[in-house]
């Protein structure tokens, strides 16, 4: 059991990540590959990623350095989800800063653990890791099989977020600790948690962030590292994965081709939260003068919306949007 234990402060710092933690997903997606876990959830997911993973010789290379960094069970390093609010492009770059010594120690304490579970084999040496490698393989392998579904982990993700919102409104900080049930328990002032280990974590003011994963199966995870950012990663409820239905052909049907368009556009990609009206334009193949009306209509209904992002305007799908894509 992890037990958290909180003081008025880190009450008063409790916090729920808005959307999946690209870092996050790849690691519990990466461990689902592994496994058998979750049939009817994550079944078609896997059969179509481990089939392209062996048909692709040079993904398959590209892929490798993956391979004894992150086991089906046990402890997994933190280096490959490092605190960055949830963007893959942050995220990437600090595993690729990840500091020498810290490497060493992370890749020693993943030795040690699988061998307690499987004997001396298969996990990398700290000498035998070149993390532009590891960088370039998490980035292909969340392009390759994370991003094509990003409508419907945002959709799920999104339903859970504004589950914990609602129990927020009604009761408070403690409502939304309670509301983690079956997950975790909460116990004034401490937040028992189903977890594989015994562990105690005092959070000493630093407060909580809350995040929903549509990757983590069965109990939620966290950092092993107490110094940093506490972190507890927990699955959302997911239907199987072959109900939902073909998203690009039913949300045609709903809102017509182009606006689908752009909702798949604004779903697979991600800047600043967003995209532009120009990336927009060149990745659905349409004018910006028939953008900015199919754009008015998306904000309208509900299904976009627009804020100023530095210099420029950047578009996101809304949840309800999103749920749309995913035929949920």
């Amino acid at each position: 059991m992890l037990r958290l234990h909180f003081t008025d402060d880190d009450l008063r710092n409790v916090r729920v990540s808005r959307g999946p933690d690209p870092m996050w997903e790849i690691v519990c997606s990466l461990c689902r590959l592994k496994t058998g876990d979750g049939r009817p959830e994550f079944g078609g997911w896997r059969d179509g990623t481990r089939d392209r993973i062996r048909r692709d010789e040079r993904l398959r290379v590209t892929l490798s350095p993956l391979r004894g960094l992150v086991p089906s069970h046990g402890y997994i390093p933190d280096l490959l989800t490092p605190d960055v609010s949830g963007d893959l492009g942050a995220g990437l770059d600090a595993v690729g800063a990840t500091l020498p010594r810290v490497v060493a120690d992370q890749l020693g304490r993943l030795n040690a653990a699988q061998a307690a579970l499987r004997g001396p084999a298969g996990s990398p040496r700290a000498d035998s890791v070149d993390l532009k490698r590891v960088v370039r393989a998490l980035r292909t392998y969340f392009d390759a099989f994370l991003r094509p579904h990003l409508p419907r982990l945002r959709g799920q993700v999104g339903v859970d977020v504004d589950l914990r919102s609602e129990s927020l409104l009604a009761g408070g900080v403690q409502g939304l600790l309670d509301s983690l049930a079956p997950y975790a328990r909460w116990r004034d002032p401490v937040l028992e948690v189903d977890y594989p280990v015994s562990r105690d974590v005092f959070l000493g003011g630093r407060g909580l962030l809350l995040v929903p994963s549509f990757f983590c199966w069965r109990r939620p995870t966290a950092p092993a590292d107490p110094d940093l950012t506490p972190t507890l990663v927990y699955p959302v409820a997911k239907p199987p994965w072959h109900v939902t239905r073909d998203s690009a052909r039913g949300a045609s049907r709903l809102l017509g081709r182009t606006r689908a368009a752009i909702l798949q556009a604004l779903a697979g990609r991600d800047r600043c939260g967003g995209c532009t009206s120009t990336d927009i334009a060149r990745a659905v193949g349409i004018a910006q003068s028939s953008l900015t009306y199919q754009m008015a209509a998306l904000r309208d209904g509900g299904l976009v919306s627009s804020r100023r992002c530095g210099k420029y305007v950047v578009h996101a799908v809304t949840p309800l949007g999103l749920r749309i894509l995913d035929g949920a």
